[in-house]
């Protein structure tokens, strides 16, 4: 049995929507973050850190969700969301990569001195600087996708995180998006797999 442990509005709810997307059965059990359960002892036997998502699948467990994800599509896609040339692995990493490090990094520096970090660490001129790391990150996204079809051609990893990643920055740190990536972003947010994910999350 999968189980996906998560946290409503977090990166868990890529590996969820993965997961809703391969159609895998799986439980999903939600750590609250906010009580202090992902410092508990055993839920650090599962992530150094007590974050999640945290996936385990028979004696495999995993952290990271471009980890997560990748190794679902890869164990269980059949080539769905990632090829399976490894060359076209590679363009997908490289996607993953982008996203997680140049769109994502400078979303959670805006959300973490926004109202994550306690008040006595929060620096509010730091939020300026990081929407401006955003905006330039999107606009080197534009230079090689313009929201026009998928990142790759064909629907993809890369897609589902970039959607998720633009959907988070629209809604939880207020940012405008491009017309083209707007579009894209609620094409791709309409798919039944990511409500599904998001209804489980929300349970």
């Amino acid at each position: 049995m999968i189980v996906l442990y998560g946290y409503p509005h977090s990166r868990s709810a890529r590996v969820a929507w993965v997961l809703e997307e391969l159609g895998l059965d799986y439980e999903y059990r939600m750590v609250d973050l906010k009580s202090g359960s992902g410092q508990q002892p055993e839920h650090l036997a599962r992530h150094p850190d007590g974050k999640v998502p945290v996936l385990c699948d028979g004696d495999l467990t995993l952290f990271e969700s471009a980890a997560i994800c990748r190794y679902l599509a890869a164990q269980y896609g059949k080539g769905r969301l990632l090829p399976e040339c490894i060359a076209e692995q590679a363009v997908i990493d490289q996607w993953l990569s982008f996203v997680t490090t140049e769109l994502e990094q400078p979303l959670w520096t805006q959300a973490k001195h926004s109202f994550l970090f306690p008040e006595a660490q929060r620096r509010e001129e730091i939020i300026p600087v990081a929407r401006w790391e955003f905006d330039k990150a999107v606009q080197a996204l534009q230079r090689r996708f313009d929201g026009k079809g998928y990142v790759t051609g064909t629907l993809s990893l890369a897609d589902l995180f970039l959607a998720q990643t633009l959907a988070w920055a629209r809604g939880m740190v207020k940012h405008e998006l491009p017309e083209s990536l707007d579009t894209y972003t609620n094409e791709l947010i309409a798919r039944p797999a990511f409500e599904r994910a998001r209804k489980r999350e929300a349970c």
